[in-house]
């Protein structure tokens, strides 16, 4: 800060250093004015004058100095006071700029939360038919026919399901609920309610819980496990998908493996981020790249921790660390 403010100051010290010279000039060239004085008189011109600038160094940057340091914030309460005319100026401008900013924060969040209203509104109507899809479909005699249907109509499930939860993962800090989850239930759940796409595919589940309780928000838990499970049948064949849970370093891990088609190396960094599917399989148009970011957004969340390993045609394991239970004393407080 030190040089900034005698660079901003300069003009000033040449304009000095340039008053002295001309002084010592003046002395040299009239032979009846003694150079003893003047030298006298140009150092103590100096001295008040050094003594000057540190005065102004402590009173002008001390404005610059909490400017410097401050948040980027709407509060501008931490910014220090100015008595100087042209900082009151910048004071007035930055105050004028973060009400005008708050407002047009405040009027977006009003029209995002009305927007996401009127979305969850029509993502609930749609619902209605959708069960009543489901109960024709379930009434079907033709096995092929209503084996085909059930996995169109799962696949418009889990599309809404996942929208919802998009738009609900915007506020997600107002829709958590902290309690003992029944683990065994909860995966049973997801699995039955994946049934006809894992009979159409051909494929199992080896379910291994030793630890059948842990202690988070039921409803997103489904969500990150409902997420993961379509992505494993999705890209498995006929083969058993292995659900473990255990417990290491007092922590609950639960680990879902697959065998299917694997992760390529270099797009295991890339798979949580939004939109991202994959750099070898372009032509695979069904996925969106949303279900693992919003998985990861959620988990994020909840402290939930998710390790990836993968390899290429030998499956992907996704491994959940779930946090310890004074852990969540962060979450409430968020």
């Amino acid at each position: 800060m030190v040089i900034t403010f005698l660079r901003e100051r300069l003009s000033w010290i040449v304009l000095f250093v340039f008053q002295q010279l001309l002084i010592f000039i003046i002395a040299y060239v009239d032979t009846s004015i003694s150079f003893q004085p003047i030298l006298y008189m140009v150092f103590l011109t100096t001295m008040i004058f050094i003594i000057f600038l540190i005065i102004r160094y402590n009173k002008e940057t001390k404005f610059y100095r909490s400017l410097k340091e401050w948040e980027n914030n709407f509060d501008l309460s931490a910014i220090n006071q100015s008595d100087s005319p042209f900082e009151k100026i910048v004071e007035q401008s930055m105050t004028d700029q973060s009400e005008h900013l708050r407002e047009l924060a405040m009027q977006n969040r009003m029209l995002l939360e009305q927007e996401q209203d009127e979305l969850l509104s029509w993502i609930h109507e749609v619902k209605t038919p959708l069960t009543a899809m489901h109960l024709m479909i379930e009434r079907l005699d033709d096995k092929s026919l209503k084996a085909h249907l059930s996995y169109e109509w799962l696949r418009i499930h889990l599309l809404l399901d996942q929208q919802l939860h998009q738009k609900r993962l915007l506020f997600i800090e107002n829709d958590l609920y902290i309690e003992t989850i029944d683990l065994k239930s909860l995966v049973s759940k997801e699995i039955k309610s994946l049934q006809s796409w894992c009979i159409q595919k051909g494929i199992g589940f080896d379910i291994q819980l030793e630890i059948q309780e842990v202690v988070s928000d039921a409803k997103w838990v489904s969500f990150i496990i409902r997420q993961l499970l379509t992505n494993a049948i999705k890209y498995s064949k006929a083969h058993d998908i292995i659900i473990q849970s255990y417990k290491y370093n007092n922590q609950t891990h639960l680990r879902i493996k697959d065998f299917g088609r694997g992760i390529d190396v270099k797009d295991i960094s890339r798979i949580f981020d939004k939109g991202f599917t994959s750099t070898t399989k372009h032509y695979d148009n069904a996925s969106t790249g949303m279900g693992l970011y919003l998985t990861k957004k959620a988990a994020d969340s909840l402290l939930i921790h998710i390790d990836v390993e993968s390899q290429q045609s030998s499956g992907t394991t996704f491994t959940l660390t779930f946090p310890k239970n004074n852990d969540f004393v962060n979450i409430v407080s968020m």
